[in-house]
């Protein structure tokens, strides 16, 4: 296993993080999954024994099992707490009670003592907002976040899921009230949804910010699993299309890795996780599977290495195309270029 440094933190994470999401089947996450605890806790041992020290869930996964089971496993496989990085988030709604929703100072105040209570433990490292909050100024969210930072229940926080000025603008409130600012984003990036190049990868990379993954093989359909034309069975893309993908470019580049997958004798699952292993702005790329089979395929991604010609090969296939006004400040500001290729410096 390889390990980074979050962010502008000291914290070092794994590069592959363990996805939850698929525990305890409970309410509208039964789509994702339903693992049972002793299949959780063969999850987690599978892969903090392959040096995984990275774990990733929300309060809203199964109304809270996630977390609920999560701890239970770390108990029955007698794990030293201290040497994990227990990472859940907060901005769902959790009751029918107005407040039970969003980043105001009440409801963040409220579920961290939940999630601190399900997951059987005195502090969380990684407490990220699932989405922005229109309603709540982020203001009262960011000192909310640092008044729990240093009362001890959190180390650090995140976001996940927001635009890049929401992100930007957290960020200067931070530095300019000298309050702790996020250490990470968690975002949707692969091979096929490069979105996140256009605004986000390079304020991530200008004002060091980690960078987790989330849906690094969207939702299945970079596995290989599924062909071109033919219906998707069997899986969840057949039963729920989430994230949003671009599939007539997704069996494109398909079409790429399957001979260099038969030419390193490695699934395309695990070819579609180095890809974003070799970007150097992601920290973390979460895996999450509903058999420990795929998990242990995913986990072998950190060994995976392309040369130069089969990364060119899939930048090129995977390439978005141009947008307003990224196109145009390329083309305008050529004459100040350092000949340096921003996205990958």
């Amino acid at each position: 296993m390889k390990y980074k440094i979050l962010g502008n933190t000291g914290l070092k994470v794994s590069t592959l993080c363990l996805g939850t999401m698929n525990y305890g089947g409970k309410g509208f996450f039964n789509y994702m999954g339903d693992l049972d605890q002793n299949m959780v806790d063969e999850q987690m041992k599978t892969v903090v024994d392959s040096g995984v020290n990275f774990i990733d869930t929300a309060n809203i996964y199964s109304e809270g099992l996630s977390e609920i089971m999560i701890g239970k496993a770390i108990g029955n496989l007698g794990l030293n707490r201290d040497d994990l990085v227990l990472a859940t988030k907060v901005r769902g709604s959790t009751g029918k009670g107005e407040n039970n929703k969003g980043l105001s100072k009440k409801h963040i105040l409220q579920e961290i003592d939940a999630s601190l209570k399900r997951l059987n433990t005195d502090y969380i490292d990684l407490y990220q907002i699932h989405t922005s909050d229109p309603l709540t100024p982020i203001e009262e969210t960011i000192r909310t976040l640092d008044d729990l930072v240093r009362s001890g229940k959190i180390r650090y926080f995140g976001a996940s899921n927001i635009a890049a000025w929401e992100l930007m603008k957290g960020l200067a409130y931070s530095k300019y009230n000298h309050l702790d600012r996020f250490s990470s984003l968690q975002a949707n990036y692969s091979l096929d949804v490069r979105d996140a190049e256009r605004e986000l990868i390079p304020l991530l990379k200008d004002q060091n910010i980690g960078m987790m993954i989330w849906s690094p093989l969207s939702g299945g359909l970079m596995t290989g699993k599924y062909k071109r034309n033919a219906e998707k069975e069997g899986g969840r893309l057949s039963k729920f299309p989430f994230p949003p993908f671009h599939e007539e470019r997704a069996y494109d580049i398909l079409d790429i890795l399957e001979p260099i997958s038969k030419a390193k004798n490695v699934s395309i699952s695990q070819l579609a996780l180095a890809w974003l292993l070799h970007q150097n702005v992601v920290t973390s790329v979460i895996i999450g599977a509903t058999k420990l089979h795929q998990l242990e395929d995913n986990l072998k991604s950190v060994d995976v290495i392309f040369n130069e010609e089969e990364l060119k090969q899939l930048d090129e296939v995977s390439q978005l195309p141009p947008e307003y006004p990224g196109n145009v400040i390329e083309a305008m500001t050529s004459d100040r270029s350092s000949g340096e290729d921003f996205l990958n410096k």
